[in-house]
């Protein structure tokens, strides 16, 4: 158990990929906070699969795309675990409809930079204090495929435009933490959709997606890279995109 001891929020938990990663985290012996912003049944349910495993685990209630309901997660989350070692920033909105830049609302554009970009930036620097006192700590990011590239992406301009950003964001605060013992990196997940968000590798095994030709990916192939990076023993990897894709490039198929 890799991680016993080390305490975990991962954002965005209730379902999909968060999901998956957090039950992988408390297997490996961390205890987590499961946050969701409406689906609270799913959430407690989970912290209540969690604690079976052996762990401490609560669900708390934010939005990231709202400045003051994430100063409140971070509070919650360190007054319920006594501090947060691993920050894992899975939430951000996404509008699967392809729809041109012009077609975007005002406030569709602020919640997609806010819940994508500046919340993540935020719930960073409000952990941050604890994780340098303490001499150790793990962020990570989510990006898309290929998202270190900052290429086109015809119909996703806000949301590409966030990530891509957020890029920039992790190469740097990797940098400046760095002498504090905290790594920073980010996980690009191909297009993982529906149900397969949480299922694992096993479940899929035979199957064949038609788009990229190899199976398809799942919850478990992403948690399994990010378990790696919050290893105690992953300390030398820091500023880096990790793609989880299968090869397949979401942004040049999707045109």
């Amino acid at each position: 158990m890799e991680l016993k001891g080390k305490r975990a929020l991962i954002t965005g938990s209730a379902k999909g990929l968060g999901k998956r990663t957090a039950l992988l985290l408390a297997e490996a012996g961390c205890d987590v906070i499961v946050n969701y912003v409406s689906s609270r049944t799913e959430a407690e349910a989970l912290a209540g699969e969690l604690q079976r495993l052996g762990v401490r685990s609560h669900a708390v209630q934010a939005d990231v795309s709202d400045p003051g309901q994430v100063e409140r997660l971070a509070e919650e989350a360190e007054r319920r675990l006594g501090g947060i070692d691993i920050l894992i920033n899975n939430a951000g909105p996404f509008i699967r409809e392809r729809r041109l830049f012009a077609d975007y609302a005002p406030d569709e554009i602020i919640g997609l930079v806010n819940g994508n970009l500046l919340g993540v930036m935020l719930l960073d620097r409000l952990l941050l204090p604890g994780m340098r006192q303490r001499g150790w700590g793990r962020i990570i990011h989510f990006g898309f495929g290929h998202a270190g590239e900052s290429r086109a992406w015809p119909h996703r301009a806000v949301y590409a435009a966030a990530k891509t950003a957020l890029v920039s964001f992790t190469k740097t605060l990797a940098v400046e933490e760095a002498m504090h013992g905290i790594t920073v990196n980010m996980i690009c997940p191909g297009d993982i959709r529906g149900a397969n968000k949480e299922k694992s590798i096993g479940d899929v095994r035979g199957e064949i997606d038609p788009e990229s030709g190899r199976r398809p990916g799942t919850g478990e192939d992403v948690a399994r890279a990010i378990r790696f990076l919050c290893d105690p023993r992953s300390d030398f990897i820091t500023g880096n995109l990790l793609d989880v894709t299968g090869g397949f490039d979401p942004i040049r198929n999707t045109i």
